[in-house]
Parts: structure tokens; C-alpha cells; sequence
């Protein structure tokens, strides 16, 4: 009986285990964290945010796509105070450029950059390779859709956070 038991017991270990979701970039897996500093030199997690639905947003105060389409990510923002946020990663490297378009853009949402442009190991690490780039994560930090703008991703994120 022993022996059965701990047979069935290697079985589901194995199975759980050899199904667990990895971190990675591709939908389904698990976002792989970001530590970066804000503006103000503090230290801010992707991670942080867990336990809502986040779009990772990568964008520079000299990306004229990127500039374009912040007024709906603010209005996605203000649509959805509770249950979503965004985590603004700037690929910027000068940080009197990236505060000014901050402000500029009055983004309430976290925002983060080491000032590294295309240097980051957030860079390499996502593998981008052109901005705008981002990631819908849920409130488990897994992916959910990769670049999704306009429309899609408002009817996304509005079917994600009104079903919580």
C-alpha cells in the first residue's frame, strides 16, 4: 500500500511540476520581473503591482508613436481607477527629457527607467526591438496579449477588470 501510495504521490509531483508555467515572453508564461528606479530615484517593481491587471508599457519622450497614443492610455487609466494599472518603462536617456514629457503628458501611472535607451537589460532581457511595446499581464504577472493598442486593448482590459 506504501508503495502505491508513493508512486501515485511521484506522479502528480511530476506532473505538477512538469507543467508549471515558466517565466518567459511568450503568452501564457510568467512576466519576468522589472526593478528599476522612478523619477525620484526609488526603486519600483513590476512585481509591486500584482493583484491587478497591468499593461508594461515601454516608451521615450522621442518616440512620436509612443507620444501619440499616451492621451488613451490615460483616459484607459482614469476609465479604470481600481483593478488596472500601468507600469511605465522609459527607454529614455537623458531624465530632464523624460521628466519633461511626464509632465508634459501628466501620466499618473509608475514610471521607471534606468536612462540606459536601448542599453537597458530590460532591453535585452524583453527583447525589444522597437517602441511602442507592451505586455497585458493579470493580477498573477502572466501575459496575456503582447503589443495591443487602441480598440483591442481597450476592450480587453475593460472585459479583464469588469470581470474581476
Amino acid at each position: 500500500m506504501k508503495r502505491i501510495f508513493f508512486g501515485l504521490t511521484f506522479l502528480v509531483c511530476f506532473y505538477t511540476s512538469s507543467n508549471a508555467q515558466t517565466e518567459g515572453l511568450e503568452i501564457g508564461d510568467i512576466t519576468p520581473d522589472i526593478d528599476l528606479p522612478d523619477s525620484k530615484g526609488n526603486e519600483v517593481s513590476l512585481s509591486s503591482l500584482r493583484g491587478s491587471v497591468i499593461l508594461v508599457d515601454f516608451w521615450a519622450s522621442w518616440c512620436g508613436p509612443c507620444l501619440k497614443e499616451q492621451p488613451e492610455l490615460i483616459k484607459l487609466y482614469q476609465n479604470y481607477p481600481k483593478n488596472f494599472s500601468i507600469y511605465g518603462v522609459s527607454l529614455d536617456s537623458k531624465k530632464a527629457l523624460w521628466l519633461g514629457a511626464m509632465a508634459k503628458l501628466k501620466q499618473p501611472w509608475t514610471q521607471v527607467s534606468d536612462l540606459k535607451l536601448w542599453n537597458s537589460p530590460v532591453v535585452v532581457n524583453y527583447k525589444i526591438q522597437a517602441i511602442p511595446f507592451n505586455l497585458l499581464i493579470d493580477k498573477n504577472g502572466i501575459i496575456l496579449a503582447k503589443n495591443i493598442h487602441g480598440e483591442k486593448l481597450n476592450e480587453l482590459v475593460k472585459t479583464l477588470v469588469e470581470n474581476k
